[in-house]
């Protein structure tokens, strides 16, 4: 991108760059003329440094199996961001500034120039320019230079986008989040599982490192940027520490209902209450929202399934692989997501059919947490029907554990499926079977020693 920027620099010099994945590509012929409104508004248009686009992808299923659109992002929280300060840069679909890219701070004299003359009168072939700019292009160009620090897109972190975006704000810019109803440009989802937890560990992994760095939006754009905009910004980088949590909820709970332990207020507490108004509320809300946006009821669903399998192992993952590159055990590496998939896995993509051939380390932490509660929530149920006290009095006392560990496991029914009963060869293997079982097995009977 930065030897991009400084090529086209010989060559045009446009004032107004776009910027797209190579994967993307332009859905309407208006979308040129619909960002420069921006930058030619006569009140507002010289504080614009970029005007973002949705991420939009051409292969989602109906109920977006691998929840790729990120519905809630683009169709609510960006909106919002719209109104104090402009959504973040993404790294695709956005129309920038050229001037914003190279470092300049915002000032109200910051007016592009759409009529101007071409002072360049130089007569040169193109052999003559492409041999002249090989050394724009080289790598070795930007050493000892600003670029990849003061110019350019940021170098060292996984989302050299987010962090530029940030940089440019805080210059005193602002962002424009422009949204139509003909997509403006869409490319290609991924069609595996695996492909999206691996994207979603990147994306994580350098959110996280962005707040501990000197980016951090905590303090590097206190006084710089709106204090919404740093809450919003501080949002995505927590992504990866949220792991801890949800990956506390996903098997603690079901492992004190295994040894009959209660950990929330009984049904007749009124301390029940806050517990019930907050679930009911916060999910309402989600579904509305998301069937607002656009999606599907089963869409919504799979939107909360790819929603933990995040969590517990993506952003897991990322928030590890950030500690022990903090320690300088391990460097970070940028993995491309790839979005080639054979016809056998195309079609169960557009099936939507969940994919799990790989032996994918995630997938092992997945399937243990699948297998375990459903031993947690069958053991219950079996307990609850042999004991004296009946199925009414366990519901009484656990009604919450009971509740939380049979949502995971209706959650976790794909997963089922590819243990137990597939025979195709989207299947897990039988190596993440076999550890996924032994580990959900060993969790189990270690919990009778250690809980009490």
């Amino acid at each position: 991108m930065n030897a991009l920027i400084r090529v086209s620099s010989e060559i045009s010099n446009g004032q107004i760059i776009l910027n797209v994945d190579c994967d993307m590509y332009s859905n309407s012929s208006c979308s040129v003329r619909d960002a420069l409104c921006f930058f030619m508004d006569e009140e507002k248009g010289h504080q614009i440094a970029f005007v973002q686009f949705p991420q939009n992808f051409l292969n989602v299923t109906k109920n977006d199996i691998y929840s790729s659109s990120l519905r809630a992002i683009s169709e609510v929280e960006f909106h919002g961001l719209d109104g104090y300060g402009g959504p973040l840069y993404v790294g695709t679909g956005c129309f920038h500034r050229r001037e914003t890219l190279c470092g300049r701070k915002f000032s109200n004299d910051s007016r592009i120039e759409w009529r101007r003359d071409n002072d360049n009168t130089n007569e040169e072939s193109a052999n003559e320019l492409e041999e002249r700019l090989k050394g724009l292009a080289s790598c070795g160009f930007e050493q000892n230079t600003l670029w990849g620090n003061e110019m350019g897109l940021k170098y060292g972190c996984p989302v050299e986008d987010v962090i530029t975006g940030l940089s440019i704000q805080c210059l005193g810019w602002k962002s424009v989040y422009y949204n139509p109803e003909r997509k403006g440009f869409v490319g290609i989802a991924p069609t595996t599982l695996e492909q999206t937890l691996v994207q979603h560990k990147r994306w994580s992994e350098g959110d996280l490192q962005i707040l501990l760095s000197k980016y951090s939006p905590a303090s590097y754009g206190f006084g710089r940027i709106s204090p919404a905009l740093i809450m919003a910004y501080s949002t995505y980088c927590l992504w990866a520490l949220n792991s801890l949590p949800t990956l506390f909820y996903s098997f603690l709970p079901s492992l004190y209902l295994l040894r009959g332990i209660s950990l929330f207020p009984k049904v007749s507490s009124p301390w029940f209450l806050p517990f019930a108004y907050v679930i009911i509320a916060k999910y309402a809300y989600s579904l509305v929202e998301f069937l607002w946006s656009g999606g599907t009821a089963l869409g919504w669903w799979n939107d909360q399934r790819i929603w933990l399998y995040k969590r517990t192992t993506s952003y897991l993952f990322a928030l590890t692989d950030t500690i022990t590159g903090l320690l300088g055990f391990s460097e970070t590496n940028f993995i491309v997501t790839s979005k080639v998939s054979d016809p056998d896995v195309a079609r169960r993509y557009d099936q939507e059919i969940m994919e799990f051939r790989s032996p994918f380390p995630m997938f092992i932490i997945l399937a243990t947490l699948a297998v375990l509660n459903l031993i947690c929530f069958v053991w219950a149920a079996a307990t609850a029907v042999i004991s004296g006290g009946g199925v009414g009095e366990v519901c009484e006392t656990m009604a919450l554990q009971i509740l939380l560990c049979g949502a995971l496991v209706v959650v976790n029914w794909p997963l089922y499926m590819a243990l137990f009963f597939r025979k195709d060869n989207g299947r897990l293997p039988a190596s993440v079977k076999a550890k996924s079982l032994y580990f959900a097995f060993l969790v189990c009977i270690c919990s009778f020693f250690v809980l009490v």
